[in-house]
């Protein structure tokens, strides 16, 4: 049956952060106070090349937000996203308000050299075996969820409608928009559209921003689309923004701050002196743990200096600049008797130099990556490798511990099909996991996925180069790039792993801890979602 055919017999029969600490909050306080006893206690591919403009007429969703302040001009169409009362995608026209533009400089990928991902793959391959996590990590799911490669199939396609299979669907549409099949990607999103909802089962909400994705790939319109959901400025003191609910009731970001901040407390139980580098400070949140932890140190705290790095872009996550991070946790500081410095760089980690960095003689050196480094451009995107080139440049400063938390997904340089199929199986682990904290008609719910979740899937699925800044690597090419630098490993303590397995004892059971080659992997069911490690 032709393509053309099928698509006009289906439509004769029936016509998709964090809140800055406000002060010194007492619930902060007292919610990281075990761990900082605990610690010392014992202590001794191109786009889609079709026009598929027509489709960004009927498929918005994702609703922008109106301020553009920090980012420069884009020549994209932006698109304005609202949702229906059923909390499916409302038709509404793209608008050209909204201009920004790309937050990393760098090449990007063309078909000129798309030849040269494929040859990158070949030789993780080569160098790391084909049994590695770093090779094609959607293979076994993709088998599962496509029956055998046979997702283009009419049939199978036309049984996935009739059995209401979303998860089948989105997979052949993303298959469609993959293969350049115009007809077919806009045939599919129009049953896409009728049963995804961002109230909806996990499956249904993911669903709603991967259909966001496709569209705006396929209109090319993602990047704009990208930079709108940022997430929400806080609108008073006493407002939590979207990320912190989201880091109250999901333990990733706690999970990979504890992990972390244990391994600086092990490396600097006996020292007097501590400079810590912080390459994504956010609002600060992770150091309340490590200033208390250090408060409560057998013979005293140490002298702490803290230099937070962070894209001035961000400040509308803190509702200002790095000062008001510097403040808050001197404030922290002064409250537990520990001595403090605070020292701020406004500035891309793509253009951090040595000199920014503030290193003084006498001081023990800790490095943090938190959720960063996957932010940075590698060889696939630019000559200049910044994501290689800051960790060389943090090994020539001899730190005693370098620390690492990353998502552990395999999207930096896999094509974009095996990308959607990656990026469905992770989310979708996510997305259930806040399904069981937060009702479905809780009012922050959507909020949170929309503005802190939904904008990585879009850039995920509708970027590409430079402007594709949400690149996760496996835990073990990070290996590979930490051991190519000249770090070896530095295994965590079995007290930081005993501290989180009680913080897990306060959410779902089907959560998982689990520590492998002096690693430690936070999963949710048989899926792993975060993965921290540390250096030296």
């Amino acid at each position: 049956m032709q393509a053309s055919q099928l698509y006009r017999g289906q439509h004769m029969s029936k016509r998709l952060c964090y809140q800055p600490l406000q002060g010194v909050d007492a619930y902060c306080v007292s919610q990281f106070q075990t761990l900082g006893r605990q610690l010392y206690t014992n202590a001794g591919n191109e786009r889609a090349q079709f026009n598929l403009q027509d489709i960004s007429d009927r498929y918005c969703t994702l609703e922008s937000s109106s301020g553009s302040h920090g980012y420069a001009n884009h020549n994209s169409t932006s698109t304005t996203i609202t949702f229906s009362s059923n909390g499916s995608p409302s038709d509404q026209h793209n608008s050209p308000d909204n201009t920004y533009g790309s937050p990393v400089s760098g090449s990007c990928i063309t078909d000129d050299i798309s030849d040269f991902r494929h040859k990158l793959l070949e030789l993780e391959t080569v160098m790391l075996g084909p049994d590695s996590d770093i090779v094609d990590s959607f293979d076994s799911f993709y088998q599962e969820g496509t029956e055998n490669s046979e997702v283009g199939s009419w049939g199978q396609v036309m049984d996935a409608i009739t059995k209401g299979n979303l998860k089948k669907i989105l997979i052949a549409c993303a298959k469609a928009v993959s293969d350049n099949d115009a007809l077919m990607a806009q045939w599919l999103m129009d049953e896409l559209r009728k049963m995804v909802s961002v109230r909806g089962e996990p499956m249904q909400r993911l669903g709603a921003y991967m259909l966001e994705g496709l569209v705006a790939r396929s209109t090319f319109s993602g990047s704009s689309i990208y930079k709108s959901l940022r997430c929400k400025e806080p609108a008073s003191m006493e407002l939590l923004s979207y990320m912190h609910v989201l880091y109250d009731v999901c333990p990733y970001f706690k999970f990979g701050y504890m992990s972390a901040n244990g391994a600086i407390a092990e490396a600097m139980k006996d020292e007097d002196r501590v400079h810590i580098i912080d390459f994504q400070i956010s609002q600060g949140t992770q150091w309340i743990t490590l200033i208390q932890a250090f408060a409560g140190r057998p013979g005293g705290p140490p002298h702490i200096r803290i230099t937070g790095i962070d894209d001035p872009a961000s400040a509308h996550a803190r509702g200002g600049g790095l000062d008001i991070v510097g403040m808050r946790l001197s404030k922290l500081a002064k409250l537990f008797n520990v001595p403090f410095e605070f020292h701020s760089a406004a500035i891309s980690g793509c253009d951090v130099q040595q000199k920014d960095l503030g290193i003084r003689r006498g001081e023990a050196l800790a490095v943090n990556f938190a959720f960063m480094l996957h932010h940075m451009p590698d060889e696939s995107v630019s000559t200049e490798n910044h994501r290689d080139r800051l960790l060389r440049l943090v090994k020539g400063l001899s730190p005693k511990v370098v620390t690492l938390v990353e998502q552990e997904s395999n999207t930096n340089t896999a094509a974009f099909f095996p990308r959607f199929i990656e990026t469905l199986d992770y989310y979708n682990a996510m997305f259930e996991s806040i399904d069981v904290t937060l009702p479905r008609q809780h009012k922050e719910r959507i909020n949170i996925e929309q503005h802190c979740l939904a904008r990585e899937v879009v850039n995920i699925l509708a970027c590409e180069g430079a402007e594709r800044v949400e690149r996760h690597e496996l835990l073990g090419k990070w290996r590979l790039r930490f051991s190519m630098a000249g770090f070896t490993p530095y295994p965590l303590s079995s007290l930081v792993n005993a501290t989180i397995k009680t913080l897990l004892d306060n959410y779902s059971n089907r959560y998982r801890l689990e520590e492998k080659e002096g690693a430690l992997y936070l999963g949710w069911m048989d899926r792993d979602l975060v993965a921290s490690c540390a250096w030296k």
